[in-house]
């Protein structure tokens, strides 16, 4: 993968603590600084996802940064004792290993917020100073609440919310509901429990319209607590999509969210399933693309792609994508239905056979091998009895309903009539199980009649839907400074750094020295990059290099060592000095000296 200059994936922080219930605490707080890095425009950080696929993991930095596209991994740890936490991180540069930066913090709990905003911070300062230009706010992590209690119920939601089934969902539910109790303006709790409102309502898990209610119910009152919140807006999204199939409404919650973060990572799930439901799979591949380069790990991309190939009939494509999501997940149940039904579709009789025989946890394997007889008119299959019969008849479409193989099974008995009649049903409902009957292959002998037409033309006559502005991992082109503020803002930089030496400050930062000159550092920033087409340190470290080359020839320092001359050049770490040096002089600072007194 490429790896773009200003990018970062943060790894999850280790817990040191013997209670193993702080370690939601820990991911929490991971997941945090991942959020808050996403709002500096520029940058790329690596989703959740791909992140957290590292968990426990010793691996070599240099390969999590081919991996994941990325040039500085962040890690850390946290141990928690009392009422107290201590916080250990590490800046790594991916192409060599080396520690662009490392910081131990010691803190009371109560200012856990307070210091997930500075460390943030502390990274993007770090990466800009690196690798160039970024604009970063006053301000990144943003958790809307104080109390650390509830923060703690909030983050224990979401790490049962993440194990994806509806059980864990059920649970969180009540955490949430009680950390709203504890603080009743947490607005990111408002949205999580209507977010997991919204996933049991449209998957089926619980009365769908009373599901949907408490979801907006929630969903709204977090986004009056913080009506800028793009996490609010993109849980609207959400159930939009999911919970009412009203795409018009799903496209504007989404470039209100994007608007606000355009690097919010989710977004791309969202867009992705947006276009492919309204039959534009071409352009849910290009947000799907995207998607993959901010969460190359991630099971649900891969296992989306394989989908949007299928639904192209680029079956064997198809199948390597859902081969890939089954290597991050081998028993992930979407995939392994997926794969199966490409194999059905492609006419891969061995295929089947050899997959229906390691897989034997799929949902309806001798269904799978009815619909294979069936649909190609032969008899390779021996099926010993027709599942959707053994507590039922064909007529039972309660029964049928519930299982989308059952569902395609009667299309091939020929029973299209009942099989319209589970359509319509299903749409009825709004089922999450079917939001893709309009790219559904197994549909085609349906596609024939009035009756589908109807159904298809009713669902999408209206929902004609604009391309999302989504302009992301973008910098801004205006210019923050003008013709005669460059000239101004330059003479004062060649005073500083001619006159004043400050460049022989060992802790000479971006915003000290913006701080010097009076100049926003963000203006600063931009001023070098484009100005002198030099990040921080390059800049700086220009400067020290003049210098050292000047004081290493003089006579007087011959009692000096080359470090130690360096080191007085400003230069505060031996690798950085050596690697600068080869950069720019291509030869180590010993022979450049051998060379100079000889």
């Amino acid at each position: 993968m490429s790896i773009l200059s200003k990018s970062i994936a943060v790894l999850p922080f280790s817990n040191l603590s013997n209670v193993f219930e702080n370690e939601y605490f820990s991911d929490g707080i991971t997941e945090e600084i991942i959020n808050a890095l996403t709002k500096v425009k520029g940058l790329k950080v690596t989703a959740k996802t791909s992140s957290f696929a590292f968990k426990n993991k010793h691996i070599d930095v240099r390969e999590i940064g081919e991996q994941l596209g990325v040039s500085t991994v962040l890690e850390g740890s946290v141990r928690f004792y009392n009422n107290k936490i201590r916080i250990t991180t590490h800046l790594i540069r991916t192409d060599n290993g080396f520690h662009l930066w490392s910081s131990n913090f010691n803190r009371d709990l109560i200012d856990i917020f307070d210091l997930q905003d500075e460390i943030s911070l502390l990274i993007a300062e770090n990466i800009r100073e690196q690798f160039g230009h970024l604009d970063i706010a006053e301000h990144l992590a943003t958790i809307d609440t104080r109390n650390v209690k509830a923060y703690k119920l909030y983050l224990q939601a979401k790490h049962l919310r993440h194990k994806w089934n509806t059980d864990d969902v059920a649970k969180a539910t009540v955490f949430l509901k009680e950390s709203i109790t504890i603080d009743n303006r947490f607005s990111e709790a408002y949205f999580e429990l209507g977010w997991c409102y919204g996933m049991q309502a449209s998957w089926g898990y619980i009365p769908k319209l009373e599901g949907l209610e408490k979801a907006n119910y929630y969903i709204e009152k977090g986004l009056v607590l913080n009506p800028e919140s793009y996490l609010g807006y993109y849980a609207k999204a959400t159930i939009s999509f999911w919970g009412y199939w009203n795409y018009k409404d799903t496209f504007y919650y989404l470039e209100k969210s994007l608007a606000l973060n355009p690097n919010f990572s989710e977004v791309y799930n969202a867009t992705t399933d947006l276009y492919c439901a309204l039959g534009l799979v071409d352009k849910a591949l290009e947000e799907n693309k995207k998607g993959l380069q901010v969460d190359p790990l991630s099971v649900n991309h891969h296992f989306t792609k394989g989908n949007l190939l299928y639904f192209k009939g680029y079956y064997n494509k198809a199948i390597q994508a859902f081969n890939n999501a089954l290597e991050l997940n081998t028993s992930f149940a979407l995939a392994l239905e997926m794969k199966a039904a490409a194999l059905i579709l492609s006419k891969q009789e061995q295929g089947l056979k050899d997959f229906l025989k390691t897989k034997p946890i799929l949902e309806k394997p001798e269904t799978c091998k009815d619909i294979y007889n069936l649909m190609h008119k032969v008899s390779v299959f021996n099926v010993k009895k027709r599942e959707v019969n053994a507590n039922t008849n064909y007529n039972d479409a309660a029964y049928i309903s519930l299982r989308l193989w059952n569902f395609y099974l009667q299309i091939y008995l020929g029973n299209h009539e009942l099989a319209l009649n589970i359509l319509k049903q299903k749409i009825e409902q709004r089922s999450g199980q079917i939001f893709n009957f309009k790219n559904d292959p197994f549909l085609e002998p349906l596609r024939q009649y009035s009756t589908y037409k109807n159904i298809e033309k009713q669902v999408f006559a209206k929902q004609k839907i604009p391309v999302l502005k989504n302009e992301t991992i973008s910098v801004a082109s205006t210019n923050p400074l003008n013709k005669d503020e460059i000239a101004y803002y330059t003479a004062k930089l060649k005073v500083a750094f001619t006159e004043d030496q400050v460049f022989l400050n060992t802790n000479l930062t971006l915003k000290s020295l913006a701080e010097t000159i009076s100049l926003h550092p963000n203006k600063l920033s931009w001023l070098l990059n484009v100005s002198f087409n030099q990040n921080f340190n390059d800049f700086v470290n220009s400067y020290r290099l003049t210098h050292f080359k000047s004081i290493a020839v003089n006579p007087k320092n011959a009692h000096i060592t080359i470090l130690g001359l360096a080191y007085d050049s400003g230069f505060n770490s031996k690798s950085v000095f050596n690697t600068f040096f080869k950069k720019e002089e291509h030869i180590t600072p010993s022979k450049w000296l051998k060379n100079q007194l000889s």
